[in-house]
């Protein structure tokens, strides 16, 4: 900063991608990690406030560390990059997690509630390849009267598809397995403020 800038510098926000799993295989907790950074600082200028936040992501996201913890605590320029302007119309699909929709288009496609959460299920796990069993022990109870079995859940993924009209190939049958997101150069997926916290 400049003497002669209305501003001053205040502190500083530290984002660090470390999930619990490379801690433990790095024989440390996080919250170890978490005191010996505080400790440094302290050493360094003692009395200095610190607070520290560990960020959630819900199991099986995907994603690289740093940037779930930059979505989860709101950094701006994580979020702007995950939701573009809305004028920036440099996109055909939007897949609205928040609100629960998606976009072809100016037409919302008509997605019944469950096909929405198939079609979430899978964006939350971009790129993963999900067996049929996992959708349905996931999607729905075992006490409801519509349960698919794993040939029948075909017939919910061929609904989904054809409601997704051109892009239907965004989500793709793995032979043998399941099935898998794989993201269009014109799908844009948005997240709201943060990674949905519910996994359906």
């Amino acid at each position: 900063m400049t003497s002669s800038s209305p501003h001053e510098p205040r502190g500083f926000a530290l984002y660090v991608g470390l999930s619990q799993k490379n801690a433990d295989a790095a024989g440390v907790s996080l919250q170890a990690v978490v005191n010996e950074i505080k400790k440094t600082i302290q050493d360094l200028v003692p009395d200095t406030q610190t607070h520290a936040v560990i960020a959630l992501a819900p199991e099986g996201a995907g994603g690289l560390d740093l940037d779930i913890v930059r979505m989860a605590l709101h950094d701006p320029a994580a979020l702007a990059k995950l939701n573009p302007p809305r004028g920036a119309s440099d996109y055909e699909v939007i897949i609205d997690i928040s609100r629960k929709r998606v976009e072809i288009g100016e037409h919302v496609a008509p997605l019944t509630y469950k096909e929405f959460a198939l079609l979430q299920f899978l964006v939350l796990r971009e790129g993963e390849t999900v067996r049929r069993e996992a959708i349905i022990e996931a999607l729905w109870a075992v006490d409801d009267e519509d349960v698919p079995n794993t040939r029948t859940i075909d017939v919910h993924i061929r609904r989904l598809r054809s409601k997704l009209g051109a892009y239907e190939d965004i989500v793709r049958t793995v032979r043998g397995v399941g099935y898998r997101f794989d993201r269009h150069a014109d799908v844009t997926i948005h997240y709201g403020v943060a990674p949905s916290p519910d996994m359906i």
